[in-house]
């Protein structure tokens, strides 16, 4: 039974309220692989201490990540957002010379590549 105020609405309203609401989810945002990429310019410890400081992981999986830098050439060491890959990016770049090696003339360089779906 309608009361007066549904039977007052015009049909495409109270056709509106009978149908069921569709849930809608985000979007997830495509995400971004952050790659390190290795040269011969910066130690072992400033490759370690970078990658402690600008991503947080223990001394034991900034070893294992400096390793394998070293070893193949390039590691992934974030996947993120487009915006933080970009960010994270910049502060590799931005990082600084390794004092310890004289010849050292700048930061290590990252490039960001898109994550398999």
């Amino acid at each position: 039974m309608m009361t007066m105020a549904e039977a007052a609405a015009p049909e495409a309203v109270r056709s509106k309220r009978a149908l069921p609401r569709e849930e809608t989810k985000p979007k997830k945002q495509p995400a971004y692989h952050v790659v390190l990429l290795d040269d011969d310019d910066h130690t072992y410890e400033y490759v370690i201490g970078m990658i402690r400081r600008l991503f947080g992981y223990s001394a034991e999986m900034s070893f294992q990540l400096a390793e394998e830098v070293d070893s193949t050439g390039r590691v992934i060491v974030d996947t993120t957002t487009m915006e933080r890959a970009e960010f994270k990016r910049d502060q590799i770049a931005t990082f600084g010379r390794d004092w310890r090696l004289p010849r050292c003339a700048g930061s290590m360089s990252a490039i960001i590549e898109p994550a398999a779906e």
